[in-house]
């Protein structure tokens, strides 16, 4: 009993400390990968009576559970449920996680450091060509490892293609897989980067589609020098393919937009703790006169969404497909002491019209599923209504 109270005082004590203590944090611009090197201070109250309640369960755990946890591992998993329970993009970083978080460059594209193959006989999804080296291997997978979920979603239900746009992501970012029905999801980072040039083919119809698969610091002014090589070739429209595109940068999005709009707000973002901004297009009429087309899909988020609801919202585009993933948020970085980070939300994106992005998405003006259909049959149709649209 006296080892219980005496434990119950340590823990109050330095809750209590680290409440009241100034917390510092490194502003980092661009969901949060750039240091601009300003610091912030606040103080905040103590909630001391839920801090008792917290030591009482922390004490029933530490003494009752079936197997004995170390208080590092107990307040490790504290801290992980507090950040990881705000939302779906907040979590903690440990300070491995956080220091291979900081040799990324946003806006990049990625993969994981390991292929799925289709099992014919046993008709699963196996992992393959994984080195022994690699990070998901010391996180205990290995090759022919049956893969039953990832990010939710069963991969018996998926095609080839639809698989390998779930390995594919922004870099940084996590993939969950779940090895069997009941087993608990393993979070993989995407760290393995693909060179990302924008794809571009003029089709039959005098359609050009320009497949931006992420937006990067460059990805405007390649816009521009795409369709101004094809100025020849009497366009008819320009068709954005941006199925799968993760997001990427905020700024990249924000000048493509700019391209087709002259004037009006491209996006805005609101904040509690760092105020409000809107982005304003500059009044230009390079493209005013192009007929353009987005195409969208479930795994169209972030950046490609500001982009998409930008074009539609200002009536300089019209949106096909399906509706998009519905991310619309800002992160910003808090390193701590001990070298590891939080990884928080502190503001989200908002449409022209004032329409929030976040858990919403955009919606196409008209749906169109895939189905079916080939790529090539599918871009053809998806060409031909836009070129009929007025």
């Amino acid at each position: 009993m006296v080892q219980a109270r005496w434990i119950s005082g340590v823990i109050i004590g330095s809750l209590l400390m680290c409440f009241s203590h100034t917390t510092w944090a490194v502003d980092k611009k661009s969901a949060a990968l750039d240091f601009d090197g300003d610091y912030e201070q606040s103080n905040m109250e103590v909630p001391v009576e839920s801090i008792q309640k917290f030591v009482q369960i922390y004490g029933i755990v530490k003494e009752n559970y079936l197997k004995e946890k170390a208080d590092d591992d107990l307040f490790q998993q504290a801290i992980q449920g507090l950040v990881s329970g705000l939302d779906r993009y907040s979590r903690y970083l440990s300070p491995e996680d956080y220091k291979q978080l900081l040799q990324y460059t946003e806006g990049d594209l990625a993969a994981v450091d390991f292929d799925l193959h289709y099992d014919t006989v046993a008709q699963h999804w196996v992992i393959h060509n994984l080195k022994k080296d690699a990070d998901s291997a010391k996180q205990g997978l290995s090759n022919g490892m049956v893969v039953y979920k990832m990010d939710d979603q069963e991969l018996k239900k998926l095609s080839h293609v639809q698989v390998k746009q779930l390995l594919d992501g922004a870099i940084g970012s996590t993939l969950s897989l779940q090895l069997t029905t009941h087993s608990k999801p393993i979070y993989i980072v995407r760290n393995t980067k693909i060179e990302t040039d924008i794809e571009s083919r003029l089709l039959n119809n005098q359609v050009l589609v320009l497949n931006v698969k992420v937006f990067q610091q460059d990805t405007a002014n390649e816009i521009k020098r795409i369709i101004e090589s094809h100025s020849g070739s009497k366009i008819k429209a320009i068709l954005f393919d941006l199925r799968n595109n993760p997001g990427g940068l905020l700024s990249a999005a924000v000048e493509s937009a700019d391209l087709f709009l002259n004037q009006g707000v491209i996006v805005s973002t609101r904040s509690r703790s760092e105020g409000d901004q809107q982005f304003q297009a500059l009044p230009s009429f390079e493209f005013q006169n192009m007929k353009v087309g987005i195409l969208i899909n479930g795994r169209s988020a972030s950046a490609a969404e500001v982009f998409t609801a930008a074009l539609k919202e200002h009536g300089r585009a019209w949106v096909v497909g399906e509706k998009s993933y519905g991310k619309g948020v800002v992160q910003k970085l808090f390193p701590l002491s001990n070298g590891a980070a939080l990884q928080m939300t502190v503001s989200q994106y908002y449409t022209p019209n004032g329409r929030m992005i976040e858990g919403i998405g955009v919606q196409p003006d008209f749906s169109y599923p895939q189905h079916e259909m080939s790529e090539q049959q599918y871009l053809e149709h998806v060409t031909e209504q836009l070129l009929n649209k007025k």
